[in-house]
């Protein structure tokens, strides 16, 4: 049944996604952000003045952006007097600024607000070694060259030492340089890599390594069918590269027409290098990009005249064991399905983020577990069954790839723009989160 204070999305738009060190990684995730912004401002034909809010994901924090999503909102043209935060959650950092947007609204607080996602991962650092900022710091304070003479032979040779660590390629000696995606994919808890969460999947839940790279297949197919029968044009506005706009970034840069089982299968384990089944090829890359959406209350879509593409039903956050993270979504889900009124035979439509293929099948398999059910989630029986027939049907992350902090508004966009194609009343959003959560959006059809 509607109602004036249902939360609407009228629509969305995103840059293309590109697979980190290639044609995105100049843009900054502030222009990224802004391109997005400005041009879902542009296509909905937004008086600026009406927006009360906007929220911005991001996980990579610039040292000259810190609150990105203001300096997104204000070099987009939204006006000072309008305030801007930024949110972090990790992998679903975009899908919490639409959460937390839905709260506002749904409350009455707000009625319009922007929400959405931007990542640099090509522009996460590399930091100096523990032992260079050390002397760094020394070397600030000294106070004329008898104290700064001594403090900059000891940087010569950390370099000497540095270099050594290099050619050796030892990551773990204290003057190898601390790479920040590494970090940050990380978890702090557990000390792992988060690829060696999705390895305990594999383990526990049985995927070979077939299965997977047949899984990874799958998504590159789908996403270059996607992107030759034109639907993904619907959500992406093109990023002209600076200062010459010599060159158009039009179409996501990741999925593979010409991949092949073979190709998958000749790569060899990333994380565990003697055992392991997860690769480069099963995996999602890191990636820039930016996804932005525009949210309503209804009453005030209706009195402006917008024809809204979904409502946002409900959403639901939820947490486990960090060396399971990529379970999340079978956590998540039946939460959000609950606070809808639905169950998941009722959900024709699902676009579950690929981290790794071996994290998609554990969910696939665990909401379809009565065992997991009882054991996991205190429920008498299974969640139920997503058929591969109605899950990324667009092909997914292992394709297009993860900006971590723009992938949870791309999820629900990419939904809501299936959902309108296919005329589906009902549909899923929902990634894993690092550090051991998962996030879960409900959406419906508004056509």
């Amino acid at each position: 049944m509607k109602s004036p204070r249902d939360v609407v999305l009228v629509e969305g738009v995103r840059t293309p996604f590109a697979k980190a060190g290639t044609k995105l990684k100049k843009v900054h995730p502030a222009e990224l952000g802004k391109i997005a912004l400005q041009q879902l401002i542009a296509q909905t034909n937004l008086d600026v003045n009406l927006v009360d809010e906007v929220i911005i994901g991001n996980t990579g924090s610039p040292a000259d952006a810190v609150n990105i999503s203001r300096v997104v909102a204000l070099n987009a043209g939204i006006p000072q007097k309008t305030s801007a935060y930024t949110v972090h959650r990790n992998c679903a950092s975009a899908m919490e600024s639409i959460s937390n947007g839905f709260e506002k609204i749904k409350s009455g607080t707000m009625d319009v607000i922007l929400a959405g996602g931007t990542e640099s991962m090509s522009q996460m650092p590399t930091l100096p070694p523990k032992k260079f900022q050390e002397i760094y710091e020394k070397l600030f304070s000294a106070r004329g060259p008898k104290q700064a003479l001594p403090l900059l032979w000891a940087l010569f040779k950390a370099d000497i030492k540095q270099i050594k660590a290099l050619l050796q390629g030892n990551m773990k000696d204290e003057y190898f340089p601390q790479i920040s995606v590494m970090l940050g994919l990380t978890d702090p808890f557990v000390g792992i890599n988060m690829g060696m969460t999705a390895e305990i999947l594999a383990k526990e839940w049985g995927l070979s390594r077939i299965m997977q790279d047949q899984y990874a297949l799958r998504s590159h197919q789908l996403a270059s069918k996607a992107i030759k029968e034109g639907r993904l044009k619907e959500e992406i506005t093109p990023v002209f590269l600076a200062p010459e706009y010599k060159e158009v970034i039009s179409e996501d840069i990741g999925p593979r027409d010409s991949q092949t089982i073979e190709a998958l299968g000749k790569l060899k384990p990333f994380f565990d290098k003697a055992t392991g089944t997860i690769t480069a090829g099963n995996s999602c890359p890191i990636t820039d990009g930016a996804a932005m959406v525009l949210l309503m209350s209804r009453e005030k879509a209706d009195a402006l005249g917008y024809k809204a593409l979904a409502r946002i039903r409900s959403y639901g956050f939820a947490g486990l064991e960090p060396e399971r993270m990529g379970l999340g979504p079978a956590y998540s889900t039946p939460l959000a399905l609950k606070r809808a009124g639905l169950t998941l035979k009722e959900i024709g439509l699902v676009e579950l983020n690929e981290a790794f293929a071996a994290q998609v099948m554990s969910c696939q398999k665990a909401l379809n577990s009565d065992k997991f059910a009882q054991e996991k989630l205190g429920l008498s029986e299974k969640v139920g069954e997503i058929r591969d027939e109605i899950l990324n049907v667009n092909g997914g992350a292992i394709a297009f790839g993860h900006p971590v902090g723009a992938t949870g508004t791309r999820l629900v966009l990419t939904l809501a723009k299936e959902m309108k194609r296919r005329n589906t009343q009902f549909g899923l959003a929902t990634l894993c989160i690092g550090g051991g959560q998962g996030g879960s959006m409900i959406i419906e059809n508004e056509g």
